[in-house]
């Protein structure tokens, strides 16, 4: 393990707050040390125990009250420490400090999480990924909540509730966990069209992705960037992997749930106590305000992206995470994160699902947190000094030794004081504003089909394939048949062809829908709030599809290593040392974990038994080459649970290297029976075999042979 101790403003800040036992005596809440940690105080060694036990009622007390209400949404998390180094300055469209001088470094910490789970559910389910990102600038703290998906279910957040209740546990028995195969969640849908283009996205393979370093981050909403001369452009925010975008097969995730619930949580973790840092290219599109109206969507509809063929992404600075958090609670638990909290130079647009997270998000950290003080949790704290009138509450930690709370005022010389805004004073941006008081919908936001359309004719035909079986795992959990006939009634609107196979295995057929959009207000002429039907601007975009991305690194990619005593020590050896030198992960996996001997004697470690673990946790496999392992991996106890590894693997379209001596185990795989030319099967007698598995595990997959793989 490399000894990883990345340095700056906020872990410096953090370094007061933290503490260790090592070498240290066992003491009260009090500092008191303790003798005896072992007994409660009792009247004899038998007798009841005692009231007066302060040490046994103070560990009891902190112990009953240790649990924190959880997220509404996003309870499972997983964070980092990081940093965000500035490469294109944005000096001529925001004033904000830290995107306007090249080379400026500012500290962050992000938290991935799940949507509707727990927090103690699995982190393969089916779902949107939060992608939240806090900036610790100079200028006070900037939160980008942003979301693995570039659009979201909802254009207005007073349905918000209303979705979650949905998607969440059904409330008559609280099933299913994690999940959004339910009644309630789909007859929300069918009846919602706006949530359609969502839908796309998360019934594809991005809402299961192979890594939490592996999916893309999107700010979703248009933002707008003010200027020195305050001039505003409008701004959506992207986060690009490095490592490329990547996913893993349904039958996987459903399995990698199973063997290690915790897997993008300990992918992270291991990732960065290596050494191997995340990395993330973060980008902008830009649009002046006078253009607002030259697109055929409305830039305020946060269920519509603006395709980067329209506004291509400005790569302006990477993200890095290099550091694990000392305490998962204190950091990644505590957190708090509000879309509101902004810099100078960064301001809101009206887009109404915005407007309503704007309130939302404070509201939420005073139940979760418990005290309008949770911004003095070391973690949530800026790298700037607070100097304000707000005073007092629960848990107030700074100490003001001011005699003056409010102003203005005369006794404290009126400090503290305003800051113009040459001195960084925050000024909203002036925009006008006029029309009536209504509660109503903008014309604009009436059409939801087209860009629903552009993601699945964006997809690949692998990509296709997978979305539909998506929708036909969901829909069959789905026991009311009009809720599915209406379901695939809105496909119609989208592709026929996908409308029509998904209807045949769900039994009903694609109707026309007089009337898609039952969301409607009581006096409301529902014609009206019925979506037009057409083609988007843009009839492709290749950013859309995972297809198109970085294939070119097998960089912190897992490789298992299937050995049995007797392997071919040069074999393994030279393989192991090519896989490690392009940054590749090799675990071995053996019949147990006790050692395991090489032809030449030495003594190799398992990480893993065949039992502990399965091939769902790894990006590839090689079957090590030796005549003597290949026989003790045939051995009964061990055939069928080698060939399940085979099998899986080759049935989720990975890489598999079958070393020298090792034909009997191929014979008794399904690769046998392949009838394919296939990149991503190496074979023992092949002279340039390392180097085609090394470029098969930075192809991620072969999914262009998934029909074949399973026929």
């Amino acid at each position: 393990m490399k000894d990883n101790k990345p340095t700056n403003e906020k872990l410096d800040q953090l370094q007061s707050h933290t503490t260790s036992n090592e070498g240290e005596k066992l003491t009260t809440n009090q500092g008191i040390r303790i003798n005896n940690n072992q007994d409660s105080l009792k009247a004899g060694d038998r007798g009841p125990t005692l009231l007066e036990d302060f040490i046994l009622r103070e560990k009891i007390t902190h112990f009953d009250h240790e649990r924190i209400p959880e997220r509404v949404v996003h309870a499972r998390g997983s964070g980092a420490h990081g940093v965000f180094k500035l490469t294109k300055s944005l000096e001529e469209f925001t004033t904000a400090n830290f995107l306007n001088e090249v080379g400026k470094e500012t500290p962050v910490f992000v938290r991935f999480s799940t949507v509707a789970g727990s927090r103690g559910s699995t982190d393969l389910a089916r779902d949107v990924r939060g992608f939240a990102v806090k900036f610790y600038t100079e200028e006070g703290n900037y939160d980008l909540v942003a979301n693995n998906i570039p659009v979201f279910f909802i254009q207005d957040a007073i349905k918000f509730p209303d979705l979650v209740h949905a998607v969440k546990p059904e409330p008559d028995h609280e099933m299913p966990q994690a999940a959004s195969a339910h009644n309630s969640f789909w007859d929300f849908i069918s009846l919602m069209p706006e949530s359609m283009h969502m839908i796309m996205w998360l019934m594809s393979d991005r809402a299961i992705p192979r890594s939490l370093r592996m999916m893309e981050g999107f700010g979703v909403h248009s933002f707008k960037f003010i200027n020195q001369e305050g001039k505003s452009h409008f701004v959506k925010f992207h986060f690009k992997p490095k490592l490329g975008v990547h996913s893993v097969a349904w039958d996987e995730a459903q399995k990698i749930s199973g063997y290690d619930p915790d897997f993008h949580r300990r992918d992270l973790w291991e990732a960065i106590d290596k050494g191997a840092f995340p990395e993330w290219d973060f980008g902008v599109q830009l649009i002046p305000e006078e253009d607002e109206d030259k697109f055929d969507f409305d830039l305020l509809d946060p269920t519509k992206l603006i395709p980067e063929e329209e506004v291509p992404v400005q790569i302006i600075g990477t993200l890095t995470l290099n550091k694990n958090p000392d305490n998962f609670f204190s950091e990644t638990e505590q957190i708090a994160f509000h879309p509101g909290h902004l810099v100078p130079g960064i301001d809101f647009s009206n887009d109404p699902l915005l407007q309503g997270r704007l309130f939302s998000y404070t509201d939420t950290q005073l139940t979760r947190l418990g005290s309008p003080n949770f911004h003095e949790i070391p973690i949530n704290r800026p790298v700037k000094t607070i100097h304000n009138n707000q005073r007092d509450g629960i848990m107030r930690q700074q100490i003001s030794k001011d005699k003056v709370n409010y102003e203005p005022n005369s006794i404290g010389g009126g400090c503290p004081f305003q800051a113009m805004m040459k001195e960084g004073g925050f000024v909203s941006h002036q925009e006008r504003v006029s029309g009536s008081k209504i509660r109503s919908r903008s014309k604009s936001f009436v059409e939801h089909y087209s860009q629903a359309k552009l993601f699945y004719n964006s997809q690949s035909a692998p990509e296709k394939m997978h979305l539909q079986n998506a929708l036909i795992f969901e829909l069959s959990k789905v026991t009311i048949p009009e809720i599915r006939q209406r379901l695939v009634s809105q496909l119609a609107f989208i592709d026929k062809n996908l409308a029509s196979k998904v209807a045949v295995k769900l039994g009903v057929e694609v109707k026309e829908l007089e009337m898609p959009n039952q969301s409607l207000p009581a006096d409301a002429d529902p014609a009206e709030l019925q979506s037009e039907e057409r083609e988007a601007h843009t009839r492709i975009s290749e950013a859309l599809s995972m297809a198109n991305t970085v294939k070119d690194t097998v960089k912190s990619r897992k490789i298992g290593f299937i050995i049995g005593n007797g392997a071919d020590a040069s074999a393994v050896n030279d393989l192991k040392t090519k896989l490690e030198s392009e940054g590749a992960v090799v675990e071995i996996i053996a019949p147990s974990v006790a050692p395991v001997k090489t032809n030449d004697g030495t003594a190799l470690t398992p990480q893993h038994s065949l039992q502990s673990t399965a091939s769902v946790c790894f990006d590839a496999l090689y079957i090590a080459a030796g005549e003597d392992s290949t026989k003790e991996l045939l051995l009964p106890d061990n055939k069928h649970l080698v060939l399940c590894f085979i099998n899986d693997a080759y049935k989720h379209c990975k890489a598999i290297y079958f070393g020298e001596g090792t034909e009997p185990i191929y014979a008794n795989s399904n690769v046998a029976s392949k009838k394919h030319e296939d990149p991503a099967i190496i074979n023992w007698d092949d002279a340039e075999g390392s180097d085609k598995f090394i470029k098969a595990i930075a192809n991620h997959r072969v999914w262009e042979l998934e029909v074949e793989r399973n026929s």
